[in-house]
């Protein structure tokens, strides 16, 4: 069994694999999405990512479906003290940006489709330059004061706004966010390595990657963009084809096939195993299906060698 990963400055632990909720409602019918689910918590599992914006980007979507999903199944599964909730606010087609009165509607509206009274962590999905950061900071300070969540986070802000709300909060008493949810993964290394990996350790808070796996290419199922054509992601994998990309990305592939040869285990263990030798407190991952989601498991118990981790390194130069 894999070793629980405490958050810092908090009393909640969680597996070393953070399974992503963006497919529940969407690619992931509510069975399949219920058997994942299961399939998940009963590996050990017990921290799960979702955002009240999941999935309306989906034709006939509004937002929401993910959380809704979620909750129906810790309501019928009874099993919320023994999960961790994380989920956003700032990009539900209703409650855009972070003004007080539009988070403070969006975490009671999230509330009511998870079925729960708190969350574990609130991320403010993304930055809204309108608002002062200071704002944001009291704004979300409330949230926990309330009790509506238990800790805060921070996704897709700049470096020096992301910075500036560490600051103001640690200085004025504020509840300072205990993560930060950044793009990272094999072939997109640079923005997190060089600006947002100083801020996670002078803070020391703990690092949940999205895009871990690049919205399936380090999978290796996508080897061209015929692979691709007519797939729910393909809007989120065609970059990872264009023409100066494209033979630097699937140099990665190779060689996280070389070491997945090697450990007898899927591409998809590797490349998640790789954050977490970078230090990464629990990379989010999505399976659509419960077959999926055995080689994202996997990642929890594999340990690569500092050359392994030091091949990946150098096939991914060029990301860095």
């Amino acid at each position: 069994m894999a070793e629980l990963q405490r958050i810092p400055r908090t009393d909640i632990s969680v597996f070393p694999i953070n399974l992503g909720g963006n497919t529940f409602g969407w690619t992931s019918d509510r069975q399949e999405s219920f058997d994942v689910l299961d399939a998940f918590t009963e590996a050990g599992g017990n921290f799960i990512d979702t955002a009240d914006v999941y999935s309306a980007w989906a034709e006939g979507h509004q937002g929401g479906e993910s959380e809704t999903v979620l909750g129906e199944w810790l309501a019928a599964r009874g099993r919320r003290d023994e999960v961790v909730i994380a989920t956003k606010a700032g990009s539900h087609p209703e409650h855009q940006g972070q003004a007080r009165e539009t988070v403070i509607a969006a975490i009671d509206d999230s509330l009511k489709r998870l079925q729960t009274d708190y969350v574990d962590l609130y991320y403010a999905h993304f930055d809204d330059e309108s608002v002062a950061i200071e704002d944001q900071a009291r704004t979300y300070d409330e949230i926990v004061k309330s009790g509506k969540a238990k800790s805060i986070g921070l996704s897709n802000y700049s470096p020096e706004r992301m910075s500036r709300w560490f600051e103001f909060a640690t200085a004025e008493g504020l509840t300072v966010p205990v993560a930060i949810q950044p793009h990272y993964n094999l072939v997109k290394r640079r923005d997190f390595e060089q600006d947002y990996a100083p801020i996670a350790r002078q803070y020391d808070a703990a690092v949940f990657p999205y895009f871990s796996l690049a919205s399936g290419f380090l999978t290796g199922k996508y080897r061209s963009q015929d692979d691709v054509k007519g797939t729910a992601r393909q809007s989120m994998i065609d970059d990872y084809f264009s023409e100066t990309s494209i033979e630097n990305g699937l140099s990665v592939v190779d060689a996280l096939d070389q070491v997945a040869r090697s450990h007898d285990v899927e591409i998809t263990s590797v490349a998640l195993a790789y954050l977490l030798a970078k230090g990464v407190t629990a990379p989010i991952a999505s399976a659509r299906t419960t077959e999926q989601l055995q080689s994202v498991l996997a990642a929890a118990d594999l340990t690569l060698s500092d050359s392994e981790v030091a091949q990946l390194d150098a096939a991914s130069s060029d990301f860095a």
